[in-house]
């Protein structure tokens, strides 16, 4: 019985990660993960055997870089055919006994047709050389995974013509909109590759469990579908990625995908053997769905993003920078609101503008928070001042190096922008556009450094600038650690650097907000405690399992469960309000973090705020 038949009686659960569980196991994040078939093919025949062993129905093979140019980086090319070979039969190997599937994973090569036009290169003589290998080492199934476009995915299948059969599993990497990176949607790319004979059709990579889902209940039930999500999003630490999505988390909306129509689920980045074993439970004796109610669907109004005044304000009151109303004695409140991922921009206008009426001094613009693409924070901090709203502007060292990021500086002091937050920024890797590079020239508090500099007229190279900026520098502060003093030590140096005040990740209990309290008390800068209203059960859990640098307590994640609209998120803000009040105890100023341009929620805590003060 193939893989397909087995099926349509139940809801298989598959392998996790490869590359992130080497890493977690000592081998290098530069290194070539598929040259270990060869040189340490103990340690993967281990880690086939640890999810073999936690119920995973289909294993992949190391091989999913395994493609010449790929391995050409590494100075491996000419060892391709090898390491597939090696990669097929230790998956083999370890799977000889527990009777399930072995498929041959295969990755996208990284070039477009224009680009290997230019270079002369094949892909489909790239493709066939990977494919012909696995095939020869005894795979079951051919796993094309995280494609990003159907041309890409046909010319891989194209190059099976003249090979054994063989059982096709194609997978792509697609938005959370559900489209592919040349704008189809993924339903018209299943369709197009089902009818040309693809066994089975999937989604992996890109997303956490509940992004996932949400694709998943965008589309037919009757759709044979594998779907392998991320352990939500990583932090990187210490030289490693690291992924906080417990297992059981992990099984529980895997279960609401397979009553939603997956057939296949198993992990990608981030998931562990753990995550496997709860999810083999969790699936045990699930029967695939083959219908369900149609999805419903959302139809954007696009209306004129002609940007309109803000309330006025007393002219005083809008040259002042933050710190300088603090100084004056006012309670000072920064709403977040990231920029829009769209040109649909009249929301976010009404919002800042609501916010502003509300009482809110600034607002922060995330720069591409997450590696997620979104509109220029720049672009829409240069409207919000014509406003008369003041932007807050977070700048990554991720996506500019040392001249871009000097540029941006200059750029926002010739519009008048002068309260910045440096950061160093998610990688790359971990957001919507994966082949893109993180450039990290210098670290965050580096770029403090010099935007300290230009506070003196000076750039970094320490060279005129004719006129010193008036940057108003702040950081980030996470509190939600267990190793709360390296924390403060990393603060220590920001300060140093030039901070003048401190942002800090959301804080969702009282004992937390008092030990930042306590522990910042220290160093006498402004410190703005982050406060996130939730909005329902579901997001609570979503926060907590998927989003670095978040923690939320079990007694508040308890009292929103099973709490969802309306009710889930009166519940959420009047949490929030009691946070708020806890913060106002010890602090004379908060940030509020706007969850998902849901201004109206932030307006009322802005309201509330001010009723305090």
């Amino acid at each position: 019985m193939n893989l397909l038949q087995k099926l349509q009686q139940r809801v298989l659960p598959a392998d996790g990660a490869m590359g992130t569980l080497l890493m977690e196991r000592g081998v290098a994040w530069a290194r070539c993960f598929e040259e270990l078939c060869l040189t340490q093919h103990d340690a993967v025949r281990e880690i086939h055997l640890a999810y073999l062993q936690a119920g995973a129905q289909l294993i992949e093979t190391n091989s999913f870089a395994a493609n010449q140019l790929r391995l050409s980086k590494y100075g491996l090319q000419e060892r391709t055919r090898d390491i597939n070979l090696a990669a097929a039969r230790i998956a083999k190997e370890a799977a000889a006994s527990f009777h399930v599937t072995v498929a041959g994973s295969i990755g996208p090569l990284g070039i477009n047709a224009e680009q290997a036009l230019e270079r002369h290169i094949s892909r489909r003589e790239v493709f066939r050389e990977q494919i012909a290998a696995l095939l020869d080492g005894g795979v079951d199934l051919l796993f094309f995974e995280t494609f990003p476009d159907l041309e890409s995915m046909r010319e891989a299948l194209a190059a099976r013509e003249g090979l054994r059969p063989c059982e096709t599993l194609c997978s792509f990497s697609c938005t959370a909109e559900g489209r592919l990176s040349d704008g189809q949607p993924i339903l018209d790319a299943f369709r197009t590759l089902l009818a040309e004979g693809v066994d089975i059709v999937g989604l992996n990579c890109a997303h956490g469990p509940q992004a996932m889902l949400r694709l998943v209940e965008q589309l037919p039930a009757d759709l044979p579908l594998a779907v392998f999500p991320n352990a939500g999003y990583p932090r990187f630490s210490e030289g490693h990625f690291q992924y906080d999505t417990s297992p059981e988390y992990f099984a529980s909306v895997a279960v609401e995908m397979a009553q939603q129509g997956a057939k296949l689920i198993g992990g990608c980045c981030g998931t562990r053997p753990e995550h496997i074993a709860a999810l083999a439970n969790a699936l045990a004796d699930q029967a695939p769905v083959s219908s369900k109610a149609a999805p419903l669907k959302t139809h954007s109004i696009r209306i004129s993003s002609e940007p309109q005044p803000a309330t006025s304000k007393p002219a005083t009151e809008e040259k002042k920078t933050l710190l300088e109303k603090l100084a004056s004695g006012k309670t000072v409140i920064v709403t977040e609101l990231d920029p829009p991922k769209t040109l649909d921009l009249e929301a976010y206008y009404t919002g800042a503008r609501a916010l502003t009426e509300a009482g809110s001094d600034a607002i922060t613009l995330a720069d591409n928070s997450l590696a997620i693409l979104r509109v220029s924070n720049l672009a829409i901090g240069a409207v919000l001042q014509h406003m008369g709203i003041t932007p807050l502007l977070h700048i990554a060292c991720r996506d500019k190096n040392l001249l871009g990021l000097q540029s941006e500086l200059l750029g926002m002091a010739a519009l008048g922008i002068d309260h910045v937050l440096p950061l160093t920024g998610d990688p790359a890797k971990v957001g919507d556009h994966p082949g893109a590079t993180s450039v990290y020239d210098v670290t965050s508090i580096e770029l403090l450094r010099i935007v300290s500099q230009f506070n003196t007229g000076v750039n970094a190279n320490g060279k005129s600038i004719k006129q010193a900026t008036r940057f108003v520098s702040g950081c980030t502060f996470n509190p939600n650690v267990r190793n709360i003093d390296a924390q403060l030590n990393r603060l220590e140096r920001k300060l140093a650097a030039g901070a003048q005040y401190v942002l800090t990740q959301p804080v969702f209990d009282h004992e937390r907000l008092e030990l930042l309290a306590r522990c910042t008390k220290q160093f006498g800068v402004p410190v703005f405690p982050g406060i996130w209203p939730l909005l329902s059960g579901r997001q609570a859990e979503f926060l907590h399992n998927e989003v670095p640098g978040i923690l939320i307590p079990d007694p508040v994640r308890e009292a929103l469960r099973g709490k969802e609209g309306a009710e889930g998120q009166a519940l959420g803000v009047a949490l929030s309000r009691e946070m708020c009040l806890r913060s106002l105890e010890h602090f004379r100023s908060i940030y509020l973090i706007t969850p998902f341009l849901r201004y109206e929620t932030t307006v009322e805590l802005t309201q509330f705020i001010r009723a305090q003060s």
